[in-house]
């Protein structure tokens, strides 16, 4: 319980970087004349953020199926590896438009770039961590 605990207190971090990010940072920087490496990352950091939290959220629910549904018969690096095959799947897709799951997506090689670091972040994090579901009783 504690991992998942830990997974859910990092997507609220990440959650609150988008958020500051998106709604603070980013208007403050394009109504000022910043530089373009500036630009880029404030329009791009949402990706990221997305991202990561989208792979910590689905890891959470992969382990809590597997404890509850499955006995923990899944091994976790299974479950790691399968978080993260659907969730790149799901994140480069929709930024090279191939879906629109996720609402109105304008195309950029640089969203593409922050959005293949954020998975790369959560998939560090999931391997180094390894994070596992246990009860609490």
């Amino acid at each position: 319980m504690k991992d998942t605990k830990a997974n859910l207190s990092l997507i609220l971090l990440f959650v609150g970087i988008y958020f500051l990010g998106k709604f603070l940072l980013r208007p403050f920087v394009l109504a000022n004349n910043f530089p373009e490496v500036i630009n880029i990352f404030v329009l791009s950091l949402p990706n990221l953020c997305e991202a990561v939290c989208g792979l910590l959220l689905l890891t959470n629910i992969s382990l809590v199926s597997n404890f509850y549904l499955f006995k923990n018969k899944i091994n976790v690096g299974i479950i790691y590896f399968a978080v993260g095959i659907v969730t790149s799947l799901y994140v480069i897709l929709q930024e090279l438009k191939i879906h629109n799951l996720g609402g109105k997506n304008v195309y950029d090689p640089y969203d593409v770039v922050f959005s293949i670091v954020g998975l790369v972040i959560g998939m560090g994090y999931l391997l180094i961590k390894k994070p596992i579901y246990q009860s609490v009783n």
